[in-house]
């Protein structure tokens, strides 16, 4: 499941040859011929849903028929689109036209794992220049992930799911744990953490719990941003017209050239 900056030919083409199934939002490039008008199927919670069948030609031995879902937002995106329009070669038996679209409509949260990954883990290090460090460094960061999302789960079962979603921030998580671990491994000598290894999942939820209970949420509130301010862009002078930095070094280096 993808954005439409992956909705190309070479994508589609080497997904299909590997027999994978994909869910992509349409790019406006993208070349396809019609095979069946667009028929309304239903009503999600973002707007109308449409489908047809389309055909997509990768190469002179390659067509592909797709399905086309075409979502008719009630209310426009950020950027003003008010269609979105959703490829994908999944069999009608595994999903309806309604269920694709609320795939999609859910993709922001795959997004927002790998902002987490990237903000508070550091899952894509600049330096780890070798393939396969850089793999471990992201495979230990989704490993994290898993953690904190465990730690979430209790903390949404203890404090309702509405109060944590909203208001507890990943990265001041991340934080504290990663500021008090190392204290806390010298504080705490290594038998008081055996006996957490013989605890059995329903053991391990409740004492999930109980810590819960006893955080202070306060410490961990996110502070999301306002509204951005419209900045008016500044309307150019007569007197003062724009001038090219590149030009003016051009000139001088002309100038310097000159006898």
């Amino acid at each position: 499941m993808a954005d439409r900056n992956f909705c190309t030919l070479g994508f589609i083409g080497g997904l299909h040859s590997r027999a994978a199934f994909f869910v992509l939002r349409q790019h406006g490039n993208l070349p396809w011929s019609v095979l069946s008008p667009l028929e309304i199927k239903g009503e999600s919670q973002t707007g109308f849903v449409f489908e047809q069948t389309i055909q997509v030609v990768i190469n002179e031995t390659i067509q592909i028929p797709l399905r086309r879902i075409v979502v008719r937002l009630t209310q426009s995106t950020r950027d003003g689109d008010t269609e979105l329009a959703i490829i994908s070669n999944l069999p009608q038996s595994d999903a309806s036209a309604i269920e694709i679209a609320g795939l999609y409509q859910r993709r922001w949260r795959i997004e927002r794992l790998f902002q987490v990954l990237d903000q508070c883990f550091r899952g894509e290090i600049d330096t780890l220049a070798y393939p396969r460090a850089a793999l471990f460094g992201f495979c230990m960061a989704l490993i994290c992930y898993n953690v904190l999302a465990v730690i979430k789960a209790a903390m949404r079962s203890v404090h309702g799911a509405g109060k944590i979603e909203a208001g507890i921030s990943y990265y001041y998580l991340a934080d504290e744990i990663r500021r008090v671990y190392d204290g806390m491994m010298i504080a705490i000598p290594p038998a008081q953490w055996k006996p957490l290894a013989r605890l059995d999942e329903t053991q391990t939820t409740e004492l999930f719990q109980q810590l819960a209970t006893k955080m202070d949420l306060s410490k961990f509130c996110s502070h999301p941003r306002g509204k951005k301010k419209k900045v008016s862009k500044p309307k150019p002078s007569k007197n003062k017209p724009h001038v090219s930095t590149a030009r003016l070094l051009a000139q001088k280096r002309q100038s310097k050239k000159a006898p």
